[in-house]
C-alpha cells in the first residue's frame, strides 16, 4: 500500500474515533499507532511511540508549563482573585455596567498570573455573579461576561497555550509570551465597550454602584500591589533577557507561593489541592501532545503533512483567503474539541502552511490562540459556559451560551484588528533584548 494511501487511512481513522466520542488523545495515539504499523511494523511503531513519549516527558522546554500552571493555581488557592475583583469593583463599579467591566478587568488581572481560564472563570462566577445579582444585572449579560472573560487568561502571559504552541512550532516562548500581551489588552478593552455601550442603550441591564471615595480607591490597591510585581519581575525577565521561560516560571511559581504563604491563606489542605490540580492540568496537556505528535508523526512518514502544504501553497486565490479558510476552521474545530486539543492538532498542519505564505509565525500564534478562546464559548463544548453552569444551577446552559454570543462577536473583531494590523501582536517582541 503507497505511504500517502496509509496516512489517509490513519486520518480517517482519526476522525471516525472522534465522532464516536473518543479524546482527542487516544484517538491519536491508537490512529498514529495503527499508521506506524502498517508503515513500519509493530516493532518499529512500538519504538517510535516509545522514543517520542519520553523525549517529550523528559524534555527541558516543557517544563515551563507545570511551573506556570502551577503558579496560576497558587494565585487562585490564595484566594487573589477575591481581592483582584474587590479592588477592580471598587475604582470602576460606579460606572455604567461597572459590575460586569469590573468582572473583565479582573478576569484580565488575574489571567496576568495564571493561565488556566477555567479556573478564572470558576472563581469569577463564584464572586462576581452574585454581586451583579444584588445589582438588578441581566443573567445573560452576567453569566456571559464570566464566561468569556475568564478566556483571557489563555492569552494574557504566563499562558499554558502560548507554551504550547511556541513547542510545538520551535518558536521563541518568551517572544510569544510578551507579543500576548497588547492583544490580551485590547480583547479586555473590546469587551469593556462592548458592555459599557449595552448597558448605556439598555440601563435595565444592570445599574450602577454607588461611588467609592478614592481614599478607600487607594489603599484597596495594597491588596493586590504581589500581583504586577510578580508580572513585572517575571515577564521584564523574559523581556530583558534575564530569565529563561523555565527560570520565568520557576520565579513566577516561588513567587507566588511566598506571596500566598504571607497573606495567611494557603493551608496544607489547600496547598496538597493546589499540587493535585496542578498536576491534573499538567498531565491533561502532556498527554494530549503525545498524543497528537504520534498521530503527526504518521502524516510526516506518509508525506501527508508536505502534500497539504503543497497543495494549500499552490491554491490560486489571495494568502488572506487562506488564511481566513484556517481561521474559519478554528471555528469549527472549536464546537467538537478542547482548545489545547485543537491547537495541538492544527498547529503541525497550519502554521508551515502559513510560514510558505509569508506570515509571521509569531503574529499567527497570538490570533491563533485567540481563535482557541472562542472555542470555550462556542456550543457544544464551551468549557467555560459549563463551568459557569455549574455555579448558577438555577440557569440552563442554553442561556449562558446565549449570553456569550455578543463576546463570541466581539472575539472576531479582535481577531480582525490583529489581523490588520499585525505591528499590535509584534512591536514588543521585536524591541525585547533577549529571546
Amino acid at each position: 500500500m503507497e505511504p500517502l494511501t496509509i496516512g489517509l487511512l490513519s486520518a480517517v481513522l482519526f476522525l471516525i474515533l472522534l465522532v464516536l466520542g473518543m479524546q482527542v488523545a487516544f484517538a491519536g495515539m491508537a490512529a498514529g499507532l495503527m499508521g506506524l504499523w502498517m508503515l513500519k511494523g509493530f516493532g518499529t511503531a512500538a519504538d517510535s511511540i516509545g522514543y517520542l513519549t519520553h523525549g517529550l516527558s523528559t524534555s527541558y522546554g516543557l517544563s515551563v508549563i507545570p511551573l506556570f500552571v502551577l503558579m496560576g493555581y497558587l494565585a487562585y488557592y490564595a484566594g487573589l482573585t477575591e481581592d483582584i475583583y474587590d479592588v477592580v469593583r471598587d475604582w470602576i463599579g460606579h460606572l455604567t455596567g461597572g459590575l460586569a467591566m469590573a468582572t473583565t478587568a479582573g478576569c484580565a488581572i488575574f489571567g496576568a498570573c495564571s493561565g488556566v481560564s477555567t479556573a478564572a472563570a470558576a472563581v469569577f462566577a463564584k464572586v462576581a455573579i452574585p454581586e451583579m445579582d444584588r445589582y438588578g444585572y441581566d443573567r445573560r449579560l452576567s453569566a456571559g461576561v464570566v464566561a468569556a472573560s475568564g478566556t483571557l487568561a489563555a492569552l494574557i502571559p504566563p499562558s499554558a497555550l502560548i507554551i504550547v504552541y511556541a513547542i510545538l512550532v520551535e518558536q521563541s516562548v518568551g517572544k510569544l509570551l510578551i507579543a500576548g500581551i497588547i492583544p490580551g489588552i485590547i480583547s479586555a478593552f473590546i469587551y469593556m465597550m462592548m458592555i459599557y455601550t449595552r448597558v448605556r442603550l439598555n440601563p435595565s441591564l444592570g445599574r450602577a454602584l454607588p461611588p467609592v471615595p478614592w481614599k478607600k480607591r487607594l489603599i484597596s490597591l495594597s491588596r493586590i500591589i504581589a500581583v504586577p510585581i510578580i508580572f513585572i519581575v517575571v515577564i521584564g525577565g523574559l523581556y530583558t533577557g534575564v530569565f529563561t521561560p523555565t527560570e520565568a516560571g520557576a520565579v513566577g511559581a516561588f513567587s507566588m507561593l511566598i506571596v500566598a504563604l504571607a497573606m495567611r491563606r494557603l493551608t496544607w489542605s489547600k496547598f496538597k489541592d493546589c499540587l493535585l490540580e496542578a498536576g491534573r492540568t499538567t498531565v491533561m496537556i502532556f498527554v494530549i501532545i503525545i498524543g497528537v505528535l504520534i498521530f503527526m508523526r504518521i502524516l510526516a512518514l506518509s508525506g501527508g503533512t508536505i502534500a497539504f502544504i503543497q497543495w494549500t501553497s499552490a491554491l490560486p486565490v489571495p494568502r488572506l483567503v487562506i488564511l481566513l479558510g484556517f481561521l474559519s476552521l478554528y471555528v469549527v474545530l472549536g464546537m467538537f474539541l478542547t482548545a489545547t486539543s485543537m491547537l495541538i492538532l492544527t498547529c503541525p498542519l497550519i502554521v508551515p502552511v502559513v510560514i510558505a505564505l509569508g506570515y509571521n509565525p509569531i503574529w499567527f500564534g497570538i490570533i491563533a490562540i485567540k481563535m482557541c478562546e472562542i472555542c470555550l464559548i462556542t456550543p457544544p463544548i464551551g468549557l467555560n459556559v459549563y463551568v459557569v453552569r455549574s455555579v448558577l444551577r438555577d440557569m440552563p446552559v442554553e442561556e449562558i451560551f446565549r449570553g456569550a454570543i455578543p463576546f463570541f462577536f466581539m472575539d472576531i473583531l479582535t481577531v480582525a484588528v490583529l489581523i490588520a494590523f499585525p505591528q499590535i501582536t509584534l512591536f514588543l517582541p521585536g524591541l525585547m533584548l533577549g529571546d
